[in-house]
């Protein structure tokens, strides 16, 4: 007697096992990743050029008075730190949601314009009616906000095409940019450093004050965008199947619109628009969970972080201390240039 056939296991069964293994695979990277922002984050708040113990840092944020540690930690370094840590998810997760829903890497906020639409606003504030602290913050975020409104309106022909908006939004932050160094040029001394202290993308000096509307924003924006996350996804494929699917488009499209430049605005408001962080979260996160979901909270804990490594490395692992934007922009225009290569290479338009 011949022995019984075996059943190969069905297309669907395997398909199936597939996605649970890609799930399983992806939950363990976005765990990496959240401890990975939990050990940087508690590093700085223990190490500098004073160490302190993970007790006394422990005491210290639960508010206890702790001798040399209650100002370096509670003062100093927390409020740097929960900056560093908001800003960099806020740009890592609003990236993400412009490359997205416009389907390419360079549709990044410090591409397209949204970015150098506050630091004009700020150059100009601080400038020329010498103005500080919050007030700069908020014509940071109307900038941004407006500017934003600006490039969506002159994108707008029957939809709004990726390319279209990305080619509109390069040629609105050159423009802006041109502003910027006008304006720059003619600076007394004193209000030169302070615009490119704030142009460069800085977190020294943070205080609670500025901290705490960003974080504000991350928790009022990325709930949105969290919860429009398969609609999201859906965009991606392109305005037609979205609309087959289901997805008002254009709501979808305002709505996380608006959320994702409010984290950026809040974020720029509060550090600056530190370089490259919104344009290499996604595209890193991507590569680390691959696709078949959202990377809303890959790619804001890849900018999380980035920012925090970047501001620490920045302080302590050079002679002179740096802005967190100078280490940074040095990690990103090497990844632009090469990504401009790699779409030309491929046949690809911009």
């Amino acid at each position: 007697m011949s022995a019984p056939a075996v059943r190969a296991p069905s297309t669907t069964a395997a398909v199936s096992r597939a996605r649970v293994r890609d799930a399983y695979r992806r939950r363990l990277l976005v765990l990496t990743l959240l401890l990975l922002v939990v050990a940087a984050f508690v590093t700085t708040l223990m190490a500098g050029h004073t160490f302190y113990p993970a007790g006394d840092v422990l005491r210290v944020v639960m508010g206890e008075r702790v001798p040399g540690a209650s100002f370096t930690v509670g003062t100093l370094r927390l409020p740097r730190a929960v900056l560093a840590l908001t800003a960099g998810f806020s740009f890592g997760m609003a990236g993400v949601t412009f490359q997205t829903m416009l389907r390419n890497p360079l549709a990044s906020p410090d591409v397209i314009g949204i970015s150098a639409g506050a630091s004009a606003a700020a150059a100009i504030a601080i400038v020329t009616f010498s103005l500080g602290g919050t007030e700069v913050s908020v014509v940071a975020i109307a900038a941004a906000l407006g500017v934003a409104l600006l490039i969506h309106t002159l994108a707008f022909r029957d939809g709004v095409a990726g390319t279209r908006l990305i080619l509109i939004g390069i040629g609105v932050a050159a423009l802006l940019d041109s502003v910027t160094s006008y304006v720059l040029s003619q600076a007394g001394e004193w209000d030169l450093q302070e615009a490119m202290r704030w142009l460069t993308g800085s977190l020294n000096g943070t205080t609670w004050e500025e901290t705490l509307p960003a974080v504000v924003a991350v928790l009022v924006c990325g709930p949105v965008l969290l919860s429009r996350a398969r609609d999201l996804s859906a965009l991606s494929l392109g305005d037609d199947t979205a609309s087959a699917l289901g997805v008002r488009v254009e709501r979808t499209r305002v709505t996380v619109i608006v959320a994702a430049v409010g984290l950026i605005a809040f974020a720029t408001a509060a550090a600056g628009p530190i370089a490259f962080v919104a344009f290499l979260s996604g595209p890193i996160a991507a590569r680390l969970t691959g696709t078949g979901g959202s990377l809303l909270v890959p790619a804001g804990l890849v900018g999380a972080l980035l920012v925090l490594v970047a501001d620490f490395t920045g302080q302590y692992a050079f002679d002179t201390r740096y802005p967190v934007g100078i280490v940074t922009g040095v990690l990103g225009a090497p990844y632009l240039v090469y990504l401009i290569i790699r779409t030309n290479r491929a046949g690809g338009s911009l």
